[in-house]
Parts: C-alpha cells; structure tokens; sequence
C-alpha cells in the first residue's frame, strides 16, 4: 500500500488536539497512532472516549477524597504528564512480558495484563487477585473432578464398535467454551512474519490468545483480565456498571444471574429508566444517579446516598459481600475462605466444598461469624431502598430456599448412590465419570441448573418463574422422580 508524502506530512505534523485526546499525548502513542488511526480505527476511537485519553495520572492521583479514581501512591515520573496512550501500555515492564517483540524501534507487548494497570490501580489490582475470578482458570483446570464434568461436556462425541466414546476436546474447543470465560493459560510459542501494509514486520504467536476470560494466565505470570469487565480500549466505568458486561458469563442456565436480574423488578426498574441514570460518577450515588441496583452496586461499586454518606466501599475483591456460594457444587455452602479452591478438600478428599451427602468441607467455608459481616455489608445497598423488615423477610426466604434445594439434591443424590452402587452406572470411585452417562446427566442437571435457578431466583429476585416452571423447582421435583423412577425400572428389568 503506497502512502502519501502529503498524508506521511499530515501524520507527522499531527498534534494531540487531532487524536482526540484532551490531555497532552507523549511522542510514542503519537506515533502509535499514526498508523494505526487508520490499520485499527476502532481501538483508536475507543480510546479518545476514554479516561486515559481525558487526564493524566498527575492529575488524577491529585483528586482528593472519595472521587480519586487511582489508588496507587506513587505514579512513575514519566507516566505523571501524559495522557495514558498505546504507548503508555503496551511499552510498560517490557522485561516482565513473555511476548515483548521489536515493533518499529519500540519494545511491545501485545497483552496488557493486571499488573501493568496495578501501575495506577494498585488497590483493585490486589483485590482482584484476591477474587475468584481471578483464579477462575486454575479452579477449573487444576480441580480432578471439574475436569470430568469438562470432560462430559466438551468431549467429541464418537460411535466406536457401536457405543458412543468421548474423544478428549482440542485447544481450540476449550478456548471458546469453558476458558472463555475462565481464561485460558497464555504461553509465547515463538514468532512469524506477516505482510502489512508497512511492508513485512515480525510478530510474537501465542498459545490461547485471544481470550479476555476472568482467570487468564497472563505471559508475565499474573492472573485476570481486567478488560473482562473494562472492556478495552476505552475500559469504561459505565459499560461495567451495566448488567449486560456481566451477561456475558452469568447467563445461565448454571449460572442465571442475567435472566432472573432481566426478570425481576431490580431488572424492570432498570430496562423502563436506566436511560435517565447516570452511570459515570465516582462514587455513585444511589437516589440521584440511579434508582435501582445492577450487578455492580451489590458486588463491587463505591456507592453512597444523596448526603454523600458511604453505604458500600468499593472492592474489587468481589466475595467480599458475599456470605454464601449459591451455585450448587454439588450443595449449596459457605463462601470459601480463599479465592484458590483447589486448596479445599473434603471428607472424601475431593477438591469439593461438600461431600455428596452434603456434609460441609468446614476448614476452607466461611464461619457463621464471618457470613454475618458479609450478609451486613450486602444488606446495606438493600437498606437504602427497602425497609429493614422487608429485607430481613427476603433474606429469611433466601436461606429457606438454600435449605429445601440442598435437601431435594440430597435425595436426588442418594437414589444416585444406589445407582451407582448397584453398578447400572460407573462412578469416580470405580474409575468413571459421574458425569457422562445418560442418568448422571440427569442427576448433575438437577444441582447444576434446576436448584441454582431456584436459588439464583430466590436470592437476586425474590423468587418469580425462574424458581418454579423456568428451569425451576418443577424440574428440580421432576428430576429426583425420574432418578427414582429409572431405579425402579432397572430393577425390576433385572429381576
């Protein structure tokens, strides 16, 4: 592609005022962009909406009180000037980068991870890496019985000799399944050369990129993607308050988080007014900016009333307001002590916060004491809109409904003791998948989605069609009698 010498002139002559950006730009993000203004047009522009495009972290480590946006104390000279560029990010800590290449004279690496944002956000970078979302990936992958239940799901299903066999899934099916949104492990294989329209350039190749997951191993060996929530390259405080960023992993039918939050009047409040709210604001005012929570005003966002008295503090570190971990493995249970849940053991010496008679992994769970600090701070957004007695009327029904879920997965468990017993499927005590086979799968369907929507409807909405006909207790009920039912006829088929 041939250029201009009037449009190389354009480019060089170019000031910070033609990018976009309202605070002075450094000589390399200009010459960033000079190029890639028009190879990536997109990026460009979500930048110049952004933040870092608006101010410099000399300016913003200067904002006093609950406003100030960057926690870190100390902000390196030549960062303090500039507007935060392609430059600024994608050039720091080149030597902790695995994929750091040679790209026009400048030493660059293509993923920008946690710690280069610490270089600013210091405090939430900490916290998050104290999240379980953080660890998401190793949780997954380092966990023996996860993996079958991977195993059951992601496995290419084949007929061999007139049975159907799973073959093991490839990389590339992990990637955009499972390790979507749990991450995937990033690893620098080497590099290639491309043709571009600047003539051939080099290039570093990495192993399970792209990926934006929450539990990404990062090639400076941090964890998380912070553009998970903040979506790069405009990173942006109002698409991470809005429920439609977190959708996009808590959809369901696991984890319904999205449907019942759409259903419920938290969700209709939000869908008929959210146009006025204003979403930008730190901190975030409950009563004058919005009427009604998100995901982000109960789980992670700095909130305060209208006379600027602090409600929640902001924490990314989101198990903070968290006294229980509703998604069923297999029960319901105590939120862990540790975002690593590998580390957890039951009885059974199962990576499981619960044995399958439901009996709690205690030494790893939260203690009553701890779960109450953490119901309070939950509570405290619920306060600024409902009655105490209300609140304490829906959090009564919540933990009623954790009770009678756990109880029904306890029953349907125990008929798929006998099962396996009996020897009419194989279980992980006799080297198979509990997972896999097609009564296994009822059973699993029953805790994994049938008792998390009813708990998920009950804790987010106060109960609703999620918790009955929608995924709900009809088919929670429906499952244990079919698990009873297909018993029954295996025996009487055997007699």
């Amino acid at each position: 592609m041939r250029i201009s010498v009037l449009v190389l002139l354009m480019m060089f002559v170019s000031t910070p005022a033609v990018w976009g950006a309202s605070a002075r730009i450094s000589e390399d993000t200009e010459a960033c962009i000079e190029c890639h203004a028009s190879l990536h047009p997109g990026i460009v522009a979500g930048w110049k909406q952004s933040r870092h495009a608006q101010t410099t972290p000399g300016k913003a480590i200067g904002i006093i009180g609950l406003a100030q946006k960057v926690s870190s104390k100390k902000i390196p000279e030549e960062l303090k000037g500039v507007a935060l560029g392609c430059a600024e990010c994608h050039t720091l800590r080149p030597d902790a980068h695995a994929d750091t290449f040679d790209h026009n004279g400048y030493d660059v690496h293509v993923v920008v991870s946690p710690r280069d944002c610490a270089t600013c956000h210091t405090q939430e970078a900490e916290q998050f890496d104290r999240n379980l979302m953080a660890h998401a990936y190793g949780n997954l992958m380092d966990n023996k019985v996860y993996q079958l239940i991977v195993r059951a799901v992601n496995g290419m299903p084949m007929l061999k000799k007139g049975k159907v066999a799973l073959e093991p899934a490839n990389a590339a099916t992990e990637a955009e399944s499972c390790l979507y949104c749990h991450g995937t492990k990033l690893k620098f294989t080497g590099t290639v050369t491309r043709e571009t329209d600047y003539g051939e350039m080099e290039f570093p190749v990495i192993e399970g990129w792209p990926n934006q997951g929450t539990g990404r191993i990062n090639l400076d060996g941090s964890h998380g993607a912070c553009s998970a929530c903040h979506t790069r390259h405009r990173f942006s405080i109002e698409m991470a308050r809005k429920p439609y960023t977190c959708k996009e992993c808590h959809v369901g039918p696991d984890v319904p988080a999205f449907k019942v939050y759409a259903a419920s009047k938290h969700g209709n409040i939000f869908s008929a007014h959210n146009k006025d709210w204003n979403f930008k604001p730190v901190p975030w005012t409950i009563g004058k900016d919005f009427s009604a929570p998100t995901c982000a005003t109960c789980h992670i966002s700095l909130v305060v009333n209208t006379e600027g008295e602090v409600i929640v503090q902001r924490t990314h570190e989101v198990k903070n307001r968290l006294p229980w971990r509703i998604f069923g493995l297999i029960y319901a249970h105590p939120h862990p002590r540790e975002a690593d849940t590998t580390i957890i053991k039951n009885k059974d010496d199962l990576q499981l916060p619960t044995d399958f008679e439901g009996g709690l992994a205690s030494k790893y769970l939260l203690s009553e004491q701890e779960r109450a600090k953490r119901r309070e701070a939950m509570q405290a957004t619920c306060l600024s809109c409902h009655h105490k007695s209300w609140v304490d009327g829906h959090w009564k029904r919540f933990v009623n409904t954790i009770e009678q879920t756990n109880a029904a997965t306890l029953a349907g468990t125990q008929i798929m003791g006998d099962i396996w017993k009996r020897g009419f499927a194989v279980d992980h005590t006799k080297g198979g998948n509990p997972f896999d086979q097609y009564i296994e799968r009822v059973w699993s369907d029953l805790w994994l989605f049938h008792a998390n929507s009813v708990r998920f409807a009950s804790s987010m909405g106060g109960g609703g069609d999620y918790g009955v006909f929608a995924e709900g207790r009809y088919h929670l009920t429906k499952s244990v009698q079919e698990l009873y039912d297909w018993l029954q006829f295996r025996l009487k088929e055997k007699e």
